[in-house]
Parts: structure tokens; C-alpha cells; sequence
């Protein structure tokens, strides 16, 4: 069964950090694009973050650039997402997702349309 568990989520401070995990089960993380979403209440999900099946390419959105960073962990089939300087405006739920590309697909898409496996959520909330 394939599976996407993200954690990492929680309360900060504004100016704090977190770093979300997106843990991949029943699958090879390597064959796969991944991206960072996020959904605030009463917001449409927009997309954050996404990196290439082997790393080599990277995307932001605009409101995260230079604060976030998205990275991947071969060997313990995971994708991170660290925050930084975050702002009460990044609270909502953040998920990952993932499609399938195999051999090395130097593109990922800040679309949610590509990604056909998802996460559950977790929760970041900045809030003082």
C-alpha cells in the first residue's frame, strides 16, 4: 500500500522554525516528484514547494522564497521541508504529494493536478 505520512507540524512563534517530514511507505521516493502544499481555513490549497524525482530541480512559491527550503533523504526515503522565519500568515494544514517519474525528470510542477498521492496533513500554527 502505497502511503505519504507528513510530521513535523505544530505551534511556533512568529520568527520560529519547523521542519516537516514527508516519510514514504510502499514506495521508492527516488521514482517520485514531490511537492509541499498548504490549505488555511477558508483559503484555497496553494502550492508551496516541489522538487524533482532526483533532487536536481527545485521550485518556491513566492511567499516562502529564501525561508524555506525543500530537500530529500534518499536513503531514509524522505522529503523535508524546513521553515524559517515563519509569519502568522504560514499557519494551515501542509501536505505532501507525490507522482510517479521514472529515470531522472529534472521538473517539478507547482500544480496540484499532477500529484495523485497525498498525505493526511499536518498542522503549522504561528502564532505569538
Amino acid at each position: 500500500q502505497l502511503q505519504l505520512v507528513e510530521s513535523g507540524g505544530g505551534l511556533v512563534q512568529p520568527g520560529g522554525s519547523l521542519r516537516l517530514s514527508c516519510a514514504a511507505s510502499g514506495f521508492t521516493l527516488a521514482n517520485y516528484v514531490i511537492g509541499w502544499f498548504r490549505q488555511a481555513p477558508g483559503k484555497e490549497r496553494e502550492a508551496v514547494s516541489c522538487i524533482s524525482n532526483r533532487g536536481g530541480n527545485t521550485n518556491y512559491a513566492d511567499s516562502v522564497k529564501g525561508r524555506f527550503t525543500i530537500s530529500r533523504d534518499y536513503a531514509k526515503n524522505t522529503v523535508y521541508l524546513q521553515m524559517n522565519s515563519l509569519k502568522p500568515e504560514d499557519t494551515a494544514v501542509y501536505y505532501c504529494a507525490a507522482f510517479f517519474r521514472e529515470g531522472n525528470w529534472p521538473m517539478c510542477f507547482m500544480t496540484s493536478e499532477w500529484y495523485n498521492q497525498w498525505g493526511q496533513g499536518t498542522q503549522v500554527t504561528v502564532s505569538s
